[in-house]
């Protein structure tokens, strides 16, 4: 099968080599997919993409006129592929689901740390042999709240480390578990009652209709004003002008994230010599009590194996004409 990888990243292509274990023709180009590069998929089968890849209806009907058949995404959120439209025109599409958890989990919770004992500032001050502690109190999480939005297999693993430290556990999911109710004495409520209480609270939530922007300012002046946010959900989970907002205001005590609402076309790209016309993340940015990392919680070595391996296994399936666990437009009605 002849493959086209869009978004292909330079310390992502060795892992998708060795899972690809010259089985099938591949082609590795940088350019995202989009309306205008979806012509570059002319001659293959099946692509594969990334989140900040184009999935959108428009694109698929390229696609789809150019022989595409299969769309193997390199990640576990799809929220930026049309699946009706994809199942309409006969593209099957598969997912990289949990692909690792825990590189998520330990990427938010290393966010959290960072913020609380002031880490980028005492870095920058000790650079200037600066040693003043003035500005870099934090507080213990030892028998703090913590709050969990979306407590599936990311959210499940920030519970287990936050008890860890010691820390009382809320959550809010469609599901209840009752072995993470037992195992961590995780209580579930709502998203009022666990920012009203939480003195953090994590977004590990997918980005759908219903989660769209469901951190706005009704939300956060529910917070504490004391509330460390960390997001490593999706960008649009939170609406960014209140989130500036908040900040500005002193509404909420810092904002720890790995996802940004518009971070399609920069994020996974250098723009140091050329940095995008975008005011709302340049102010993110100047907080000094803002962390944005540029989406890479996945980026271990575990998880990059897992997200390639499984890769291959959606497009062997296919080719093999094999069922795909991972498929995503199996389910959906025409």
């Amino acid at each position: 099968m002849k493959v086209l990888i869009y978004s292909a990243k330079d310390f992502e292509i060795p892992f998708l080599e060795k899972a690809n274990n010259d089985v099938h023709q591949i082609k590795y180009i940088p350019e995202r997919l989009t309306p205008k590069t979806a012509r570059l998929a002319l001659g293959f089968d099946a692509i594969s993409i990334f989140s900040a890849d184009d999935g959108s209806s428009m694109v698929l009907e390229r696609l789809k006129d150019f022989g595409i058949r299969y769309i193997a995404l390199r990640s576990t959120g799809y929220d930026n592929v049309n699946l009706i439209t994809a199942k309409k025109l006969g593209i099957k599409v598969a997912n990289a689901a949990g692909y690792s958890p825990q590189a998520i989990a330990e990427h938010a919770v290393t966010l959290l740390l960072a913020l609380n004992r002031k880490l980028i500032l005492a870095n920058q001050q000790v650079s200037n042999y600066n040693f003043s502690l003035s500005n870099l109190v934090g507080f213990d999480l030892h028998k703090k709240t913590i709050g969990i939005i979306g407590a599936g297999r990311i959210g499940k693993v920030i519970a287990k480390i936050m008890s860890g430290f010691g820390c009382s556990i809320l959550a809010n999911d469609i599901y209840e578990d009752n072995d993470l109710k037992e195992q961590y004495n995780l209580t579930y409520t709502s998203i009022i009652n666990l920012c009203k209480q939480s003195d953090v609270i994590f977004l590990c939530v997918p980005l759908t209709t219903q989660t769209h922007h469901m951190i706005n300012i009704q939300v956060i002046q529910c917070m504490k004003r004391e509330a460390i946010l960390i997001n490593v959900a999706r960008g649009a989970v939170v609406k960014t002008e209140d989130i500036i907002q908040a900040l500005e205001l002193k509404r909420i005590a810092a904002y720890g994230t790995d996802v940004y609402e518009h971070e399609g076309g920069i994020f996974f790209y250098d723009h140091s010599k050329n940095k995008p016309n975008d005011k709302k993340l340049q102010r993110l940015i100047d907080f000094p009590n803002v962390l944005i990392t540029p989406h890479q919680a996945f980026a271990t070595k575990e998880a990059l194996t897992n997200i390639a391996e499984t890769t291959f296994y959606n497009i062997n399936c296919w080719e093999q004409q094999k069922p795909v666990k991972n498929e995503l437009t199996l389910e959906l009605v025409r």
